[in-house]
């Protein structure tokens, strides 16, 4: 059974985020996606060895396996012998991915078309004559065994086919065979994972710093600084904890997300609305089970490359569909959102859904003047003020002697008997807050203030305040954020 991925609480440092090895993203995986199906629309079950599997990711009804042999908690962590299913949770569904073990290595489009271009820094090779081998336009030599082409050349078909019939390993001796000294070259993914496994890094990087030392031109020691950058990242020092291959930015296992992070929801009428990235998936697997097919009753070279290519773009568009040249679209002509997509952007996870979450002890009121303040204070309505800092007067009124229990001192509160807004005059003499206005584009979009209890529901300012904040009083909002701990408080102040 695999280890529980939730609920394991621990302390950390630093997060760092580095390239994931095929023995990594297996160790990670709970089964391997063999089928492009999803659920069975008859019985409304996902199906065995598809993109919504039981078996790999979970149960879809708490402590229920597939078959209904097992029911309810008290079989808790067993695995179903009849459907293979283990009795758990089905929020397990959020955390348990799978694998697809791709036909034949493809290579990640975030490292190939990005900027800087990682693997055209590492090889030294432009970005287009790369995605010229990786589509299975041109051969790069690996291997130049005794021909008089050099390692990482580019060729194409006929002269490939007249290197490989003079030099290539069926035409050499057994010791050169034995030596690897004989003629060698490939394309795509195979190509780029070879020349990224015979890399030597700190060879490498020696040639890069004598082009920085030595070189007159100042565009080639602009050149070789950008790649060294690169490079260095790969460099194996005792320092980095976590060591970075670079053929490992060639995929040879493709991780599947966990389902119920790419949905398919029932709606009215037996109809289903299924994430992009179900279909997004099946594309790849209908294409790689298609080769894996090809290949096994050794199909022709040219209808192999095709498929090859095929694969190679449908794994691109699963990881960047905007990335691509033309993008990928559903029915409606609609591009489909990508994993790349569900990241970026305004709407994607890290600013939607991370930075994007409510905050407690914060409130929003629009502004109004207040000339009567000074510079430092801010008018805070009562009502805002009592639920801002409710905690700072159930803790008051328990030390006073007021009430006795938290509960009590709770209902107190929420009643808002006289005694509470006398406590809350106390709490907020000296408990600074923080005010923003959106958009923050500068440090001045939030300051602290001293708040100033006011009858009605507007937040007051000075008038002298406005133009840090860009605000005016047509209709501003501001948010209110209250500092907690001792530290916070002495940071405002």
């Amino acid at each position: 059974m695999k280890p529980r991925l939730i609920d394991q609480p621990e302390e950390f440092t630093t997060v760092s985020i580095g390239l994931s090895s095929p023995e990594e993203i297996l160790r990670r995986s709970f089964g391997e996606v063999l089928k492009p199906e999803t659920i069975n629309y008859r019985s409304y079950k996902p199906e065995k060895d598809g993109l919504f599997c039981e078996k790999i990711f979970g149960p879809v009804k708490d402590y229920e396996c597939h078959c209904g042999k097992y029911k309810g908690i008290r079989y808790r962590s067993i695995i179903c012998d009849r459907c293979g299913v283990e009795v758990t949770r089905k929020r397990v569904r959020r955390e348990r991915g799978g694998h697809i073990t791709l036909a034949v290595p493809v290579v990640h489009i975030w490292y190939l078309r990005s900027v800087p271009g990682k693997l055209s820094h590492l090889l030294g090779i432009p970005t287009r004559a790369l995605e010229r081998v990786i589509y299975h336009e041109s051969y790069m030599v690996i291997n130049p065994g005794a021909s008089d082409k050099k390692h990482l050349d580019l060729i194409e078909e006929a002269e490939y086919q007249a290197l490989e019939a003079e030099f290539g390993k069926r035409s050499v001796s057994e010791d050169d065979v034995d030596e690897e000294n004989f003629f060698y070259a490939a394309m795509g993914g195979v190509a780029l994972r070879d020349a990224l496994k015979n890399l030597d890094i700190s060879v490498t990087i020696k040639e890069l710093l004598h082009i920085i030392k030595t070189s007159k031109s100042k565009q080639k020691r602009s050149d070789a600084l950008k790649r060294l950058r690169v490079v260095n990242a790969f460099y194996p020092s005792p320092d980095r904890k976590r060591l970075n291959r670079p053929e490992w930015m060639v995929v040879t296992v493709l991780p599947v997300i966990p389902p119920e992070l790419r949905p398919l929801v029932p709606l009215e009428g037996g109809r289903f609305a299924a994430s992009d990235l179900n279909d997004l998936y099946r594309r790849v697997i209908i294409r790689n089970n298609r080769l894996k097919q090809l290949m096994e009753i050794k199909a022709p070279d040219v209808i192999l490359r095709n498929e090859k290519r095929m694969l190679q773009e449908a794994v691109d568009t699963l990881f960047d569909n905007a990335r691509r040249g033309t993008a990928m679209s559903s029915g409606t002509r609609r591009p489909l959102k990508s994993l790349s997509d569900m990241l970026r952007g305004k709407q994607g996870r890290f600013r939607q859904n991370l930075l994007g979450k409510r905050v407690d002890y914060s409130g929003r009121s629009v502004i109004v003047v207040g000339p009567h303040l000074k510079l430092h204070e801010c008018g805070l309505p009562k009502d805002m003020a009592i639920e801002l800092f409710k905690p700072q007067l159930i803790q008051e009124l328990i030390a006073r002697g007021i009430i006795n229990t938290p509960r009590s001192a709770k209902l107190m509160v929420e009643e808002k008997r006289p005694e509470v807004y006398e406590i809350l005059n106390y709490v907020v003499q000296d408990h600074p807050v923080l005010l923003n206005r959106a958009p923050t584009l500068h440090r001045l979009g939030i300051q602290a203030f001293q708040p100033v209890l006011v009858d009605g529901k507007a937040i007051q300012i000075h008038p002298l305040v406005c133009a840090a904040f860009n605000a005016d009083f047509d209709g501003d909002q501001m948010a209110v954020h209250i500092p907690l701990s001792a530290e916070a408080q002495m940071e405002c102040r």
